[in-house]
């Protein structure tokens, strides 16, 4: 019978240095809880909602890659009622490996970054909206 491998308990401080080995990526609050942004954006926070398990970690991305890595590992990631209708997953960070983490902060950076250019961007005006001026 092969070896358990004993994985340790990722802590706030494992996920705070990968999170600022991030660019852009700066140390913040939300909600009275730890958090991390790129350019005043959200990437991640510590889940304090009450439906939360306990030591678990917020990480915005698209709600496709969320239901991916549900499917895929369902004892690491998961989401609750609170959380279902936003971009996020929850992470158990007794479960999820650092190179994971690592992966999924760098999935919230381009998400978060690249929604921050979409909404920065002048709108073009439609020919129906020429025709009402």
């Amino acid at each position: 019978m092969p070896a358990r491998v004993s994985r340790k308990s990722l802590t706030l401080d494992d996920v705070r240095g990968l999170a600022l080995a991030l660019p852009e990526v700066e140390e913040s609050t939300a909600y009275g809880a730890t958090s991390f942004k790129a350019r005043g954006k959200m990437i991640a926070c510590q889940a304090i909602n009450k439906s939360a398990e306990p030591n678990c970690l917020m990480v915005k991305i698209p709600c496709e890659a969320r239901d991916e890595l549900i499917a895929a590992e369902p004892d690491v990631y998961y989401v609750t009622d609170h959380y279902v209708n936003y971009p996020s997953v929850l992470v158990r960070l007794s479960r999820v490996h650092r190179d994971a983490l690592r992966d999924l902060f760098d999935m919230a950076l381009h998400f978060a970054t690249d929604t921050a250019k979409r909404r920065a961007r002048p709108r073009k005006s439609s020919p129906s909206m020429k025709a009402r001026r």
